[in-house]
């Protein structure tokens, strides 16, 4: 058969090309296993029993601090998902019984270079910067809320309402007349974290430009780039930088992700450009979803703490924080009349999020292991099921996933003995030797409990390891204008509390804005 009318050849499910998939595809990783299909009975009562019910005895409506990675602050998880909006997007719908992974179109560009963020820059997609300046994002602004009064202070006892306009004016993304967020990836505005980490790396990006139109960025005077230009490089140079140097390095076993950066890749081959594996989309990178915590300590208004003047209105549920967005919630409610943007009072304390201030606790990412809170186990407005671990589960059944174990075997790696799944008490362990999930394990769930055994839930284990460092050296080192391929010995050039050391605090450092209703009533 030959293609026709500009379309490939579709290869069946029993046949997948791996090593040489198109650009903007997603393929295979291991062509070579044999997809692992038990029945959908048995993943669906696997995914129901994947839920962490428990509560904190002192406040039952928050999760069990048992549960908290102390090591993972949570605003990883969201700049985990912003990651995954940057390289993959798959329409699909789970409906589907069998899915070719070749057939998939991954909407995303195989690359951290950002696309997801810059779009198709200016020139094509000018509505994403400002009218007057493109080579600055545009930002949003915000609907005030509230008593909109500063709270006063011995200094200024009298503020003024010229305090709210400074400080409450730009902390939303830029959106139409409908609400709807102007972006180079409507998903970044599904959740308020992850849309405000979006937002942050706006103004990332215009601080930037400030600051090499000043003169307190210097210009590299070897490249003949425009401010715009070269502003990008920077950002996206930084960028993926963090996401090596403070994101991987605190979420994946220092071994495996050392084994790769050190000897190279192995088993993630590509011929020209990189793809997508469905094993690293569909089964390790959905680590993510074991992450989320139900509930946050958002900012002073939204807080775990009580307060005697009335400034805390509630805690921050994860319901609440995709009703306060415009793709995930309600238009009517959440931004009600023409031009209306985020609720002041819903602007983040990034000290809540990641280490920048010692006297504030930082919520904690939930622990790696084979448990997701509890709301993800009844998502609204979703066709059934409606329960995420379960809705995971068909989908790896759908594309035909090898096995936990087969993938271990053909990494080189020990796989968990039987014994390794019912050695921690939980709610999966029966359903586990009930389905004998102990000999032969849906990939996602093996990676998760692999987790849990080898690391105690404080980073993955070795093949999600191994899987999540291949592929990013490889979308790296397909990627011509990556800082790898480039110049693999560049350190970021800007600002960090420790030097060599550019995390995500440190760049929030530089951006500004880390807690802009600090001081102001709710």
């Amino acid at each position: 058969m030959s293609p026709k009318h500009g379309f490939s050849v579709r290869n069946g499910d029993n046949t997948p090309q791996g090593a040489f998939a198109q650009t903007g595809k997603f393929g295979r990783m291991f062509p070579e296993l044999p997809a692992f299909t038990p029945s959908i009975d048995s993943l669906t009562a696997l995914g129901n029993a994947m839920t962490d019910d428990r509560t904190d005895p002192k406040e039952p409506k928050r999760d069990h601090p048992d549960g908290d990675n102390p090591h993972v602050s949570a605003g990883l998880t969201y700049f985990g998902q912003f990651i995954d909006h940057d390289i993959t997007f798959d329409p699909t719908s789970l409906k589907e019984k069998r899915v070719d992974p070749q057939a998939l179109v991954n909407f995303r560009t195989p690359a951290l270079d950002l696309d997801s963020l810059y779009g198709a820059g200016p020139d094509d997609q000018p509505y994403l910067y400002e009218l007057g300046n493109k080579d600055k994002f545009l930002v949003g602004t915000n609907t005030p809320s509230g008593t909109r009064k500063p709270k006063p202070t011995p200094e200024n006892p009298n503020a003024v309402e010229d305090i709210i306009a400074l400080k409450q004016n730009d902390h939303d993304l830029p959106r139409a007349v409908s609400s709807i967020a102007l972006l180079g990836d409507p998903r970044n505005d599904e959740n308020l974290i992850v849309a405000q980490t979006h937002l942050a790396f706006l103004k990332f990006h215009n601080k930037i430009v400030d600051g090499l139109n000043d003169g307190s960025i210097p210009r590299q005077a070897a490249i003949d780039k425009s401010i715009f230009e070269e502003a990008r490089q920077l950002v996206v140079w930084h960028y993926q930088w963090l996401v090596v140097y403070d994101f991987l390095d605190r979420i994946l076993d220092p071994n495996q992700i050392n084994k790769v950066l050190n000897e190279g890749r192995k088993f993630y081959k590509f011929d020209t450009f990189p793809f997508i594996p469905v094993e690293f989309s569909t089964a390790a990178y959905r680590l993510g979803h074991s992450m989320i915590r139900s509930t946050y300590d958002y900012n002073r208004a939204f807080t775990f703490n009580d307060r005697s003047d009335g400034s805390r209105l509630t805690d921050a549920t994860l319901e609440l924080l995709f009703t306060f967005t415009a793709k995930s919630g309600d238009g009517d409610i959440v931004f009600p009349g023409l031009n209306a943007t985020l609720p002041s009072n819903w602007i983040i304390d990034w000290r809540r999020f990641f280490e920048l201030d010692t006297d504030i606790k930082v919520n904690l990412a939930r622990k790696f292991d084979p448990f997701l809170v509890n709301p993800l186990k009844n998502l609204p407005n979703v066709p059934a099921p409606a329960s995420l671990a379960v809705r995971n589960l068909i989908r790896g059944r759908s594309l035909g996933l090898p096995s936990g174990q087969s993938v271990a075997k053909f990494l080189d790696l020990k796989p968990l003995s039987s014994s390794a799944f019912t050695s921690i008490p939980g709610p999966d362990v029966d359903v586990v030797v009930r389905h004998g999930f102990d000999k032969e394990t849906p990939l996602w769930y093996y990676i998760l409990k692999e987790a849990q055994v080898q690391q105690q839930g404080l980073r993955l284990g070795e093949v999600g390891s191994r899987i999540i460092a291949e592929v990013f050296l490889g979308l790296f080192e397909g990627d011509s204008n990556s800082f790898f391929v480039r110049n693999r010995h560049w350190k970021p050039t800007l600002p960090s509390k420790v030097p060599g050391k550019f995390t995500f605090a440190d760049m929030l450092r530089f951006m500004g804005d880390i807690s802009p209703i600090d001081g102001l009533e709710a």
